[in-house]
């Protein structure tokens, strides 16, 4: 495996005060943002929600921990269940977050939380994965067992701007400009049925633009969470949604494209160029390694209004991707920017977490909470196949 000089100095030649896996806080006028996929879904709807009113999950615990190590001030969660009637973000919040969860730890308090409808497990009524049913989980708009599994919510300090929100949870992949139709390629005809094509929407979750009001103005926080490039076939249907569900955020970050966002409102529009701007989520999408068609993830981060890609590191990354060996043999990008470890699967580590400011916001540090064997907070760190992804962030002119 390809290793830069700066693994080779986390692998041994950094200190570890230099690199312990709990940020100092951010100083004064500095946001810390951050994403984290927390893989609260649970196999039926309303299981979730029970789980956590009791007050004794222990994978939330956990991962609540991890929150009060990187105390971020605005986060997003990714695969937390939607469900207004219950609101698992709310109970997440107050009941895990709210409560210290280790010695030495402080909870955090997210009055504010933003969270809205998603595809996954919303039925189309199309049999969208040619298996002769369209009551599948793949059938819906979004793979999901249940309406709302795999859910998204944003927890912030500060309060949240609903009017000036959009959510693009229903955007029609078909009316996206030059989409990446999926063909079958032993015949080389579309994969779907044009009566389905047109009705499909891009977004497997959604995609949002939340504007929080941080202490140093509004920040709008570009959130979205698509489908893995995998679990398909030949015709590579999720890997063409993937890279279109990343060109959502490039598109709309670079100002392009203004008819075809209409937003649920039925607002059209993107974001004014002079507007600073976070790009958070799950992309599903690693620059070097992995599947997935990479010219997307890459033009997301060269995009023209996106500060130079602050590549959040941690040591715990390159601890398990020399664990993982043999199943990371072949990837060629820097191992201590993985995300994710994707042992059991068979997917190695992958880079697939992003938090990506534009350029008019000054990176001033970032992370990857991933501690390694045996520090403080590693195991609280492996309650998600995923780890956090933060960044400090401070206006231009500081």
């Amino acid at each position: 495996m390809t290793r830069s000089l700066a693994t080779l100095l986390l692998l041994g030649f950094v200190g570890r005060t230099a690199w312990a896996a709990d940020p100092p806080p951010p100083a004064k006028g500095v946001l810390r943002v951050a994403t984290y996929n927390v893989a609260l879904y649970r196999g039926r709807s309303g299981q979730l929600a029970g789980e956590l009113r009791s007050g004794n999950s222990q994978q939330a615990k956990q991962l609540a921990e991890v929150i009060q190590r990187v105390r971020p001030d605005v986060l997003l969660l990714c695969e937390i269940d939607y469900a207004p009637q219950d609101d698992p973000p709310r109970l997440f919040a107050e009941l895990y977050a709210a409560k210290p969860q280790a010695e030495g730890l402080t909870g955090i308090d997210y009055p504010h939380r933003f969270a809205a409808p998603v595809n996954t497990g919303e039925p189309s009524g199309l049999d969208l994965d040619r298996d002769g049913q369209t009551d599948g989980p793949a059938d819906a708009w979004g793979y999901g067992r249940y309406p709302g599994q795999y859910g998204m919510a944003v927890l912030s300090r500060w309060p949240i701007n609903e009017a000036a929100t959009r959510t693009f949870q229903q955007l029609r992949w078909a009316a996206l400009p030059d989409a990446n139709q999926p063909h079958d390629p032993a015949t080389d005809e579309p994969y779907y049925p044009a009566e389905v094509w047109e009705q499909l929407r891009l977004p497997s979750k959604s995609f949002w633009d939340v504007v929080a009001m941080t202490p140093v103005g509004p920040l709008h926080l570009l959130c979205s969470h698509p489908t893995p490039p995998v679990f398909d076939g030949p015709e590579d249907r999720n890997g063409c949604r993937n890279a279109d569900e990343v060109r959502l955020l490039t598109e709309y970050a670079a100002g392009r494209l203004s008819d075809y966002f209409i937003d649920d409102q039925g607002r059209s529009g993107v974001i004014a160029a002079d507007e600073p701007l976070v790009v958070l989520g799950d992309l599903n999408a690693d620059p070097n390694d992995g599947d997935g068609l990479r010219e997307a993830i890459n033009d997301l981060i060269a995009g023209p209004r996106m500060a130079t890609d602050p590549k959040p590191t941690s040591a715990g990354a390159v601890a398990a991707s020399e664990r993982l060996a043999d199943l990371n043999a072949d990837h060629t990008g820097d191992a201590a920017n993985d995300t994710g470890d994707f042992g059991p699967d068979g997917h190695g580590n992958l880079r697939i977490d992003y938090a990506l400011p534009s350029e008019d916001l000054r990176v001033v540090g970032s992370g990857v909470y991933w501690p390694k064997p045996g520090e403080e907070g590693a195991e609280a760190a492996a309650a998600s196949d995923h780890r956090m992804v933060w960044v400090d962030v401070a206006t231009a002119e500081r």
